[in-house]
């Protein structure tokens, strides 16, 4: 196949530049919060500017990966192009309510795209990690419906906790409360979904 094959890299070194630029923002923001910034005549808040900081900073991450294993997935292509865009209109019109926005949209993307694949009875989740955990159809669309319903939630609770919640307190759910819940259940399912399993014994 013509696929572009992503060069092995050292598995610590590839989650520091994965999640590296998240922890980054929360560590930047924590010095910056109290803070206000003067720029062309116009305030920002610590959180605009460690917003703004926190693209490059995805940007470079996503370089070097990109230079390592000569593979981007859609996914981070995705995730990347929300954050410019969102981190673009939270800067120019000084409102950090559209980058809170940017996590809501991305999980309701993500939800869409697998109800789109139940609607029309696949699994779109198979063709993208098939390869690294083989599963038989019955298994790949119990995780998809699972899945959907978890971003579902996902994006619901974002929308609720920075409508609803200090600044403060949507950093630190949206950097650790959203990824630990979604690690958590990804892990159970794991365990839950052992039976359809493709072992290499299963293979003809």
């Amino acid at each position: 196949m013509a696929d572009t094959q992503e060069r092995p890299i050292n598995p610590i070194l590839k989650q520091v530049l994965e999640l590296g630029p998240t922890i980054a923002f929360f560590l930047i923001y924590l010095r910056l919060k109290e803070q206000s910034f003067t720029w062309g005549g116009n305030e920002y808040s610590g959180f605009i500017v460690a917003t703004v900081l926190f693209v490059p900073i995805l940007l470079v991450a996503m370089g070097i990966l990109w230079k390592l294993t000569g593979h981007l997935s859609r996914l981070q292509i995705f995730t990347a192009v929300i954050v410019i865009f969102f981190g673009g209109l939270t800067a120019y019109f000084n409102d950090e309510r559209f980058f809170k926005m940017k996590t809501t949209i991305v999980y309701g993307v993500f939800a869409t795209l697998l109800g789109i694949g139940l609607l029309q009875g696949k699994s779109y989740l198979a063709y993208i990690l098939n390869d690294m955990m083989p599963m038989k159809d019955e298994g790949w669309m119990i995780l998809t419906r699972r899945l959907f319903f978890v971003f579902l939630a996902l994006g619901i609770g974002n929308e609720f906790v920075w409508r609803t919640m200090s600044t403060d307190a949507w950093v630190k759910i949206e950097t650790f409360g959203f990824p630990i819940l979604l690690f958590a259940f990804l892990w159970w399912q794991i365990v839950a979904l052992q039976t359809y399993l493709i072992l290499p014994a299963d293979e003809s």
